[in-house]
């Protein structure tokens, strides 16, 4: 076989296409950050540089990618901004990561970024799967944090369980027990407990403009009733 054909084969040519992918993912992310911090204060700017360098360094070891990493950084610099001290990707425990994690004061906040992705493992079952994921994001991160938040963006609608809406002492039984069966059916190891379900909060949703570089702040409550045509 000749040099020229051995540079061809696939296993030669992997290596190459995960640098152009990285290649594209800074370049993606550099002409966003430049776009945010435009008009920032410097110590703004300062700390939102190094939010997008701890970004490409998670890319580096093929942990996230780039339409969920703009979502994050758009979503850190308006906290930022606001004087929040901000991380990403932070471990709050062992094998549990949240996307966005903020504090203020004595006050902590946690973002959670959706995307509508569903692996093809669930093509089939793609509503219940994003369901459960709701569900499980509300239950297990709402307890570790002050305020908790759902962002995605606008081209994306998510079905939020109206039973994690509404405080926890009027959560009837049969609606915690939906809610854990969804979760169950999806998440196992480990389970999210009732304990989680009955204690769930969630503050408001984030709608993320990436064309715009905007945040659009909604109620739960309103951003459930305007889904739920969707998802009847």
């Amino acid at each position: 076989m000749s040099e020229d054909q051995t540079e061809s084969t696939p296993r030669a040519q992997a290596p190459r296409k995960r640098a152009e992918a990285q290649t594209v993912y800074e370049k993606d992310l550099d002409s966003l950050l430049q776009r945010l911090v435009a008009t920032s204060a410097p110590e703004v700017r300062g700390r939102v540089e190094r939010l997008a360098d701890r970004l490409k360094e998670l890319r580096d070891r093929n942990m996230l990618k780039i339409n969920h990493s703009v979502l994050e950084l758009v979503v850190a610099k308006g906290l930022t901004a606001d004087g929040y001290d901000v991380d990403l990707e932070h471990p709050i425990e062992v094998g549990l990561t949240c996307d966005v994690f903020a504090r203020k004061g004595l006050g902590t906040l946690i973002v959670e970024v959706e995307t509508g992705y569903v692996p093809p493992s669930h093509a089939l079952d793609p509503v219940d799967y994003i369901r459960a994921r709701i569900a499980s994001k509300i239950a297990r991160y709402s307890g570790f944090c002050h305020k908790f938040v759902l962002a995605a963006p606008p081209h994306y609608v998510m079905p939020i369980p109206q039973a994690l809406i509404q405080p926890s002492r009027y959560r009837t039984d049969e609606e915690i027990t939906m809610v854990k069966r969804y979760c169950d059916t999806y998440y196992s190891n480990p389970p999210v407990s009732r304990e989680e379900i009955v204690n769930a909060h969630i503050h408001s949703v984030q709608i993320i403009d990436v064309d715009g570089l905007t945040i659009r702040e909604v109620e739960p409550g309103e951003y459930a009733r305007r889904s739920e045509s969707w998802y009847s």
